[in-house]
């Protein structure tokens, strides 16, 4: 996802409460800065404001980035020098989707649910063994190689 020019994103929507990968290959990076740290808040305030070591690859710096559920993702970038990429005193603001309650799953938890675990668990088992009984047996049977073993009574 291209937002902005020198800005990628590893998703199509910046959604709350997910985990985002920015790719830069702005001027900090055409300029050959060998360190690049990416700036970071959230909403009008920038709350919970962060900074982060980016890693230099040959396809620019990149970093992962934790969304939190607020409007919007706002980042500038600078390098060890104290040299900023701002966008012109704009900074980078990028809306943050609120994410979909259909595609959250709810699980059901509750202490019945380990019982549940081991009773399939228990089931599959007793299947796995009763499938290698046919297998190993039922051909003996059929044939006629089967003998069972008797007694020897004194």
């Amino acid at each position: 996802m291209e937002l902005v020019k020198n800005i990628f994103f590893n998703t199509d929507k910046l959604i709350e409460n997910t985990t985002v990968k920015i790719s830069y290959t702005g001027k900090l990076f055409q300029d050959g800065s060998e360190e690049v740290f990416v700036h970071y808040g959230f909403g009008n305030n920038w709350d919970n404001l962060n900074e982060i070591e980016m890693e230099k690859t040959e396809l620019g710096f990149q970093a992962e980035i934790e969304l939190v559920s607020d409007e919007t993702l706002n980042l500038c970038f600078r390098n060890s020098n104290n040299e900023w990429d701002n966008n012109e005193g704009q900074n980078f603001i990028f809306p943050i989707e609120k994410a979909e309650l259909s595609l959250v799953v709810k699980e059901d938890v509750s202490i019945s649910s380990p019982r549940k675990l081991r009773k399939a668990y228990l089931w599959s088992k007793k299947l796995r063994i009763a499938v290698y009984k046919l297998i190993t047996y039922l051909p003996k049977i059929i044939s006629g190689n089967y003998k069972r073993k008797v007694k020897n009574e004194d």
